[in-house]
């Protein structure tokens, strides 16, 4: 592979966080680098608000009986929770974060295809969130983050501000769905085939994919329901002829592919991980490819498993549970790879490797409760419980933020120059991993003992898991708090400079100086025949 490759240290050279100064500059920019720098910014911002509010309903729950709220802001607080971190932090998350900053990079390109539409994907982003933070002024949702009909119709709270935000955050999706796509299949440097794309590229393909197709259902579901609440059209609502099912079938068929915008993103994260730390190519890159766009496919047709209790007719429930036991062949493809990766690699257990393997460890766990609430006869008695929040969140934490603290971890020395105080990054891993078991493992034991989700209060018989679940949370709350304070403090004051490939991996986002310039390459990179592991980073000996 030949590109324009430096070994001088960060700082040394201009780049592209000093080569023009002032808000406004960062403002009316349009190099993706600094796009995603921004959106990185502010979604950290929704993550602390987001995880504020699980700290207010974890501690409203520690203890039976009333502690600090009453049950209609207890509803509040849930729904600002879910809310906040679907729509302002997840579904953005990695690709807005990472692909943003890295898609050009990777396939030797000086931007993305369209630069100023990128920034305005960001600018529909700040006005979603706008909106979002002015329905919590005025009335704050308690519909819960699913905005289920009727109720979401009767309620007096801001339905219409909260999902007139979402919305308008699904054009954002839209817009950097469509960038995404175009710039991979029309801004590949010579000699980036499609098989030697790297796996984070084909899995922000594939998430690009979803985002494109999926998201205008769930624009056109909830512009239904601000039609409904303003004008008295009687789509959803039983008592104006309406079919609350109907929401569900619309915002699942939306909602479960949304799923994987969160976690395929993840997995080519892990992709690009494993191999570079196990000084290992990835086994099986072309099956790993085929099962992210395997697993985009199959997510659009799995979305009823959600509703097998909603009073579908047996015919739909036993598709539906059929289709979602095939979700876990593409899924253990990768988990197999991955750990073929692994076996017999020269290992080394940097931070971001430990994310990883935590990753595969974690989403293992969601993937095999995920066959029990697939199956019809178990699905009757654990939906609605808190094993589905417990799964939900082994799936969406234990998958997408792991995924994108492993990424942040990984390429900070790309993005910054910098390099993290390690021993610190440890001890947040060790933090986060602890206090995130010890929050939903035990709300896997409440599940199946019968106790419901969402619920404000609850019998004595639950308390001490109760208790224990809300430890965990305040354990897992200071590791993320240590890790993003730890990889802020490198970024500003930390005088650590980085080597442009600390890791020795041979992907082209290491083939330019840390921090990029500008434009990313001094010339278009081209890649020839020399071992490149079919687009997989593989570090030399």
């Amino acid at each position: 592979m030949s590109a324009s490759s430096t070994t001088a240290i960060a700082g040394s050279e201009t780049n592209y966080l000093n080569c023009e100064r002032g808000i406004w500059s960062w403002l009316t920019t349009v190099d993706h680098k600094r796009i995603a720098l921004m959106y990185l910014y502010t979604l950290t911002l929704f993550f602390f608000v987001g995880g504020i509010a699980a700290l207010a309903v974890r501690t409203e729950l520690a203890f039976p009986g009333g502690q600090i709220m009453s049950a209609d802001t207890y509803n509040r607080w849930f729904t600002a929770h879910g809310v906040i971190m679907i729509f302002l932090f997840i579904v953005p998350g990695i690709p807005a974060v990472m692909g943003n900053f890295l898609l050009p990079l990777m396939i030797g390109a000086y931007d993305v295809a369209f630069p100023k539409l990128n920034l305005l994907s960001l600018y529909v982003y700040w006005l979603g969130a706008a909106m979002a933070l002015v329905s919590l002024g005025i009335h704050p949702v308690d519909t819960g983050w699913t905005f289920y009909g009727p109720y979401s119709i009767k309620t007096g709270s801001a339905v219409v501000w909260m999902t007139g935000a979402a919305f308008v955050l699904g054009f954002s999706s839209i817009l950097t769905g469509l960038n995404f796509i175009v710039t991979i299949h029309k801004l590949r440097c010579p000699g980036m085939t499609w098989w030697r794309l790297p796996v984070f590229v084909w899995a922000l393909y594939a998430t690009s994919a979803i985002q494109v197709l999926a998201t205008p259902v769930v624009g056109m579901t909830l512009m239904l329901l601000i039609f409904e609440r303003a004008f008295g059209v009687g789509v959803f609502n039983p008592a104006l002829g309406g079919d609350p099912v109907l929401f569900e079938h619309f915002f699942w068929f939306y909602s479960h592919p949304v799923v994987y915008i969160m976690v395929l993103p993840a997995f080519g994260v892990i992709g690009e991980i494993i191999p570079v730390f196990s000084r290992k190519p990835l086994f099986g890159y072309r099956a790993v490819v085929v099962s992210s766009m395997g697993i985009a496919l199959v997510g659009f047709v799995v979305w009823a498993h959600h509703m097998l209790v909603s009073g579908i007719s047996d015919f739909s429930a036993q598709f539906f549970s059929i289709v979602t036991f095939l979700v876990a062949i593409p899924t253990a493809v990768k988990v197999f790879n991955w750990v073929s990766t692994m076996y017999k690699g020269s290992i080394t257990f940097s931070t971001p490797m430990l994310y990883a393997m935590a990753f595969v460890f974690l989403f293992m766990i969601a993937g095999t409760t995920g066959i029990y609430l697939a199956t019809l006869a178990v699905d009757v008695f654990y939906h609605d419980t808190y094993f589905v929040v417990a799964h939900f969140h082994y799936t969406i934490q234990g998958g997408a933020v792991i995924g994108l603290i492993a990424a942040l971890h990984y390429w900070f020395p790309k993005m910054f120059g910098k390099m993290y105080n390690d021993l610190i990054a440890r001890a947040a891993w060790f933090l986060i991993i602890l206090g995130f078991n010890l929050t939903f493992l035990p709300q896997f034991v409440l599940g199946m003992q019968g106790m419901p989700r969402r619920y404000y209060d609850y019998l004595p018989q639950f308390a001490d898991l109760h208790l224990a679940s809300t430890i965990g949370a305040y354990i897992n709350a200071f590791g993320y708090s240590l890790a993003l304070l730890n990889l802020f403090w490198a970024m500003a004051v930390s005088k650590k400079k980085a080597p442009s490939n600390p890791y020795d991996a041979l992907g082209l986002e290491w083939r330019t100086q840390s921090p990029p310039i500008k434009d990313n390459f001094e010339t278009i990179p081209t890649v020839d025949d020399t071992p490149y592991a079919y687009g997989t980073p593989v570090a030399s000996h």
